[in-house]
């Protein structure tokens, strides 16, 4: 039976670790503005969907009271139409609502605006 001897230099060299540097570094200058962007359009989908509720808690607010004005407070909340309102990427929603008026949502993700028509 023979003996193997390992040589103790065996190991990366300098030039396979870079490689694999560059090829980390590209995967990610690839995936992280993808990312990006699918997480603005989640965001973008979820407020517009917060909009859709406010918009039909507001037409019904306004079908069952007669006024043509609500303010946001008797739309949201544990008692109101709309029971649970998150906040998804920081944005702010109008004060009041006006029949038959667009929901302008400000500061979505710090710097979009959204506009929804019902």
């Amino acid at each position: 039976m023979k003996n193997y001897k390992v040589p103790f230099n065996q190991g990366f060299t300098l030039v396979e670790i870079m490689v694999v540097v560059v090829l980390i570094g590209m995967l990610t200058a690839i995936a992280v503005p993808r990312f990006i962007k699918l997480r603005q359009i989640s965001q973008d989908t979820a407020v517009i969907n917060n909009a859709r509720q406010l918009a039909n808690a507001s037409q019904q607010y306004f079908l069952e009271l007669g006024y043509t004005c609500v303010s946001l407070d008797d739309l949201a909340g544990s008692h109101a139409y709309v029971k649970n309102l998150e906040i998804v990427a920081a944005e702010t929603y109008p004060r009041y609502f006006t029949a038959g008026e667009a929901i302008t949502i400000n500061g979505v993700g710090g710097a979009r605006t959204i506009t929804y028509s019902p």
